[in-house]
This record gives structure tokens, C-alpha cells and sequence, in this order.
């Protein structure tokens, strides 16, 4: 598990510096938005064809977790949607948007390593994220928590893992 979570931070800092010349991810000859390009079956593709998680793929960008949730994982992702940003106090967006540091730590907080589907998630007391902290799961009248987030649809496939939408932007306290 310690690898794996190494590897998820080896791979976003080297994710977040800026390319000048060319894209490092494909070798075209300026850099790009792969964002936009992304495969409608990874996790950044799935969640962009949505259209309800534009606030989190903003923010992944920002934090340079992009190619990491494009890469082969398979990752969990327990994925805010942008009402979930909305009900943040006024300006918490902008001020972790301010602070790419504060930002990844709370966007790898929402990432189990590894696929964990619903039918092993309600099984589960707890999972350790890519931040390196637990989230607390808990099944209450038939409604699966993630902390103090209402899972809202789950089993999302793509072809890296696997999405659970959730009600609340959850944000580790240490």
C-alpha cells in the first residue's frame, strides 16, 4: 500500500510541472489540454462526459492530477459534484485553487488505490486514500457514507477504476 501511494505522489509531481516545449504526455510539439482529449473510458474521461464534475476536473488540473487519474491505476474515486463544491463555505474553492499543495492533498483524500466496488465498499469500516489518511465508511438506513458524504450513485465504471459520486466534498483533518 505504501508503494502505491508513492507512486500516485511520484506521478502527480512529476504531472505537475509545466511542459514548455512539447506535451511529455504524447510528444506533439506544443502542449496541450489533455483534459479535453482525455479517453471517454478512464476516469477523467468518464467524469468530463458527465458534465456534473467540472469543478472537480478544474481542480485536478489544478493540482496536477490529471495524467495520474488518466494512468493505468486502477484508482477509487469517490467524486464530488459541483453542487457538492457548491455548498463549500464562500471562497474555500478559490483559496485551495490558490494552493496547489492544500488542494492535491484534499483531492487524493476522495482516491482509494486500487478498485473498490459498492457491493466490497459496504463490507468496509474504513479505507486508507492516496493522501495517506482513513475515510470512515458507513451503511445508514440503506445509504452508504463516505465520512459525512452521501453516496449518490455508485459503480460508475471506466476503464481505470471506478467513480462513486457523492454528495460532499470531504476534506481530511490533518
Amino acid at each position: 500500500m505504501k508503494r502505491v501511494f508513492f507512486a500516485v505522489v511520484v506521478i502527480a509531481l512529476m504531472a505537475s510541472v509545466p511542459a514548455f516545449a512539447h506535451c511529455g504526455k504524447c510528444g506533439a510539439g506544443e502542449a496541450h489540454d489533455h483534459v479535453a482529449e482525455a479517453s471517454a473510458s478512464d476516469i477523467v474521461g468518464v467524469a468530463s462526459s458527465a458534465g456534473s464534475f467540472n469543478t472537480l476536473l478544474a481542480a485536478a488540473k489544478a493540482a496536477g492530477l490529471v495524467e495520474t487519474l488518466q494512468s493505468e491505476g486502477p484508482f477509487t474515486v469517490f467524486a464530488p459534484t459541483d453542487e457538492a463544491f457548491a455548498k463549500l463555505p464562500a471562497g474555500t474553492v478559490d483559496e485551495l485553487l490558490a494552493n496547489p499543495e492544500k488542494l492535491k492533498q484534499v483531492l487524493l483524500y476522495h482516491v482509494v488505490p486500487g478498485k473498490v466496488t459498492a457491493d466490497q465498499v459496504v463490507g468496509l469500516s474504513s479505507a486508507t486514500t492516496a493522501q495517506g489518511s482513513d475515510i470512515a465508511i458507513a451503511v445508514k438506513g440503506g445509504t452508504v457514507m463516505i465520512n459525512n458524504a452521501k453516496v449518490t450513485k455508485a459503480d460508475v465504471m471506466a476503464s481505470n477504476g471506478v467513480i462513486h459520486v457523492i454528495d460532499t466534498v470531504i476534506v481530511p483533518t490533518a
